[in-house]
């Protein structure tokens, strides 16, 4: 199975919901397998945070023939997040162009899925077998039902929640801090030869929240790493985490995002979560984590009762938030058993579409 790489760039303004507007509108994705004949084959998977639209890199095992998300019968497309460093309109994309990337507009999660139906309209796709996503690309995964309500099929939201709690929002303006704080930050951004410690700080805030208490006592203790006087296994892998994503992420970007995911809330200009989410009436699966620390297992039963035709699967694991992108067996099983009890197979044999 090979991946498809495409850049879409619309010159019609878009607007957002804070008002302010985008022009030109550009969106990257990854497509793989093809699209029938009605066009509604279709499963959009939604990035995470620091995610790109190549999913096979962070989910290839449930991506592909035979497997959950299955490219022999499904057209699965995965687009960059608004605000996103990899390809879709961001900071990145302003400076780019010469504009100042602090100029980048307030985006929220429902500017995403309004973005995401432009490009799928203009693909001519009528209808999403189901949209799926995890962490921000849950958040997005809820909106989609409650935004465009016949052209869902189906929902999957893993390790999300009906709204940013206030340990959300709180460990993302840490986050923010860490960069801001920083003495390289200069007038909004980073020099091109400034040392980035405040976005690897950032990560590593991050990254604590998205494991748990049980996983790094089993897998650090109190090791220290290599024998160093004073310098422990854990701090080691926090620092080869911050570095890591140093190399492939942009501060702007950073902040951007983790701003759309505090706008989260279902229950924003509707009569409430609760209210909101008993209008979604696709099949819908919600997926937990045990040991999750930024997103618990009760705020997904929060999404879950409600809804009125939803299941609730639980990943058992060590790993905490991070499990959605470890787990891949529990995602599998998940999915799988979600699939054959809603899933429509194609009525036609896919074929390709220029």
């Amino acid at each position: 199975m090979s991946d498809q790489y495409h850049l879409w760039t619309t010159d019609h303004t878009f607007s957002l919901e804070s008002g302010e507007e985008l022009q030109p509108l550009q969106l990257a994705y990854h497509s793989w397998g093809e699209l029938n004949r009605e066009r509604d084959n279709v499963i959009l998977v939604v990035p995470a945070l620091t995610g790109n639209s190549n999913a096979k890199e962070w989910w290839g095992p449930v991506i592909g023939p035979g497997k959950p998300l299955d490219t022999g019968e499904y057209y699965v497309i995965c687009i960059s997040n608004l605000g996103s460093p990899y390809g879709s309109t961001s900071p990145v994309t302003f400076r780019d162009s010469g504009r100042d990337p602090t100029d980048f507009p307030e985006v929220t999660v429902r500017d995403i899925v309004r973005a995401e139906h432009l490009l799928l309209e203009e693909l001519g796709v009528e209808r999403l077998q189901t949209v799926i996503g995890g962490s921000l690309g849950g958040m997005v995964s809820l909106e989609w039902p409650l935004m465009f309500p016949e052209q869902v099929s189906s929902m999957v939201t893993i390790g999300s929640s009906p709204r940013h709690s206030a340990w959300c929002i709180g460990i993302s303006a840490l986050q923010r801090e860490a960069i801001i704080s920083d003495p390289a930050w200069q007038d909004g951004q980073y020099g091109e030869e400034q040392p980035r410690q405040g976005l690897g700080l950032a990560r590593k805030i991050a990254m604590v929240s998205y494991r748990s208490q049980t996983s790094f006592q089993q897998r650090f203790g109190r090791n220290l790493q290599n024998g160093q006087k004073d310098y422990y296994a854990v701090e080691s892998y926090l620092d080869y985490q911050g570095d890591k994503l140093v190399d492939r992420f942009d501060a702007n970007c950073y902040l951007v995002l983790t701003e759309i995911m505090d706008t989260h809330d279902v229950g924003r200009q509707r009569d409430s979560c609760v209210e909101a989410l008993r209008c979604i009436d696709v099949p819908s699966l919600v997926v937990g984590i045990d040991s999750d620390v930024l997103y618990p297992t009760h705020e997904q039963q929060a999404i879950a009762d409600p809804i009125p035709n939803s299941e609730y699967y639980e990943i058992t694991s060590e790993n905490g938030h991070d499990a959605f992108l470890i787990e891949f067996d529990q995602v599998a099983e998940a999915l799988n058993s979600f699939r054959r009890q809603y899933w429509e197979q194609p009525r036609e044999n896919p074929e390709v579409q220029e």
